[in-house]
């Protein structure tokens, strides 16, 4: 990883305290990863939020640097949302400062991101679109709802062969405050922090 990455991620699990409800919440998570990292199946986890711009995308992100931390081999994480609206530019602005490189590949109405924990892994490519978007898998996934609206409102995911709620405050009540980069801040490290618990516990 980037060196200021390694240091966030050296400070979060140094600070890291799971408390015991969110450790259940989060149970489904693992078995499904830890079922499939044992028949060494791929692994292929779409995060779902009502507008793919925020949290969605900080689980995606943050899945998949946990996975290659913990060496979870054959997992690709993808984003979604119940409709497709942009990536909000306040999240990429939190996570280049959390060490991430970021560049902006496309610039028009829905930005496209390329993401990068390390110089040698592909990155990520963060955009918003719905979670049945081309770019994302058909079949042989599981859903992570990540807020308590698209959970309400998608009560079927087409292809998913496991639904599991792990839903976060949403970022956005802080937009247009004085505190907007602290809280973004904080609900990326609040996610970063359960990503990483989730793999922590799959070779277990």
């Amino acid at each position: 990883m980037y060196p200021k990455l390694s240091e966030t991620v050296k400070d979060l699990l140094k600070d890291q305290e799971i408390e015991k409800d969110r450790k259940n919440i989060l149970q489904p998570l693992i078995d499904y990863i830890r079922q499939k990292s044992d028949t060494k199946s791929p692994i292929n986890i779409n995060f779902i939020c009502t507008h793919n711009s925020r949290r969605s995308h900080l689980c995606q992100i943050w899945a998949q640097v946990a996975a290659y931390f913990y060496s979870v081999n054959n997992l690709h994480c993808f984003s979604g949302g119940t409709e497709e609206t942009a990536l909000f530019a306040k999240v990429a602005e939190i996570l280049q400062e959390q060490g991430f490189k970021i560049e902006k590949i496309f610039t028009e109405k829905n930005p496209v991101y390329a993401i990068k924990f390390n110089e040698n892994s592909q990155p990520i490519i963060g955009f918003s679109k719905k979670y049945d978007h081309f770019f994302n898998p058909v079949s042989e996934f599981a859903a992570i709802m990540t807020c308590s609206q698209a959970d309400g409102g998608c009560p079927f995911i087409t292809g998913a062969e496991k639904r599991i709620s792990i839903t976060f405050e949403d970022p956005k009540i802080s937009d247009g405050l004085p505190n907007q980069s602290e809280v973004y801040a904080s609900r990326s490290l609040e996610i970063a922090s359960e990503m990483f618990y989730v793999f922590s516990q799959i070779k277990k």
